[in-house]
Order: C-alpha cells, then structure tokens, then sequence
C-alpha cells in the first residue's frame, strides 16, 4: 500500500508491506474505504486489526453500542455478517479480548499501529491465514 498524506508508510503488525484486509466488493473496509487496514492522524479510532467477523463478536459489538450487523443503506453500508473481514478499531478488538470476545485476525493485513493497543502475541493467538 502507499503512504497516505502525513501517514508515513503502510506496514503490517511486522513491519512488512499491509496486504489488503477485504476484496474488491462490498463492504469495502478500511478508514479510509481502500479495503486496507490503512491508516494516519485522521483515524483516531485506529481501525487497524483485520479482523474476520464472528457471529459472537458482532453481538457483542452490538451490545458495546457499535452495531456493525444492521444495513445502514443511507451510507452504503450492506451490514456485516460472519466470514466478512473489517478492519477494526484497535481498542475495539483490546475490549473482546479482554472479555473473551475477539474475533480472528489476519496479522499480515493489520497495521502495526494496532500494536499500540494489543500484544503481537495475543493477536497471534488468533490469526489465521490471509
């Protein structure tokens, strides 16, 4: 991926190139709706963990306030379900992890600024395979 304006370089959780998070189709994910964990000092949610949704954890998101499972058509958002990746904020998926919650993750398609939020060893504890 190529930097963003005042972003620096887009580099995975091991400081390699970021590999896309979602395909071409919809929902596009990414903060900036690139279908990349991308981000920069614009995203102060830090949506930087490409996480593979589960149906457990968009309950639990839901009962967290954020309900990424319901379409919102007014801003082209079909609803996310089971198997969809998304890249998510960082502190988010902290939160599931702490209450045995989280979700997947695809460690080469999450920014190494989720690092600021999660260990590289808990989020390896649920990676799977780009």
């Amino acid at each position: 991926m190529s930097d963003l304006p005042g972003g620096g370089p887009q580099l995975n959780v091991f400081g390699d190139p970021l590999a896309p998070c979602s395909g071409r189709g919809s929902p596009r994910t990414g903060f900036y709706r690139t279908g990349c964990c991308e981000s920069g000092p614009d995203d102060v949610g830090s949506h930087t963990v490409c996480a593979v949704m589960s149906a457990e954890f968009l309950e639990f998101s839901k009962a967290r306030g954020n309900d990424l499972s319901t379409p919102r058509p007014e801003y082209g958002f079909p609803g996310l379900k089971p198997g969809d990746r998304w890249c998510l904020c960082a502190p988010r998926w902290q939160e599931a992890f702490l209450a045995g919650h989280a979700p997947q993750v695809v460690l080469a398609a999450s920014h190494y600024g989720a690092l600021q939020y999660a260990s590289l060893d808990d989020l390896r504890r649920f990676a799977v395979q780009g």
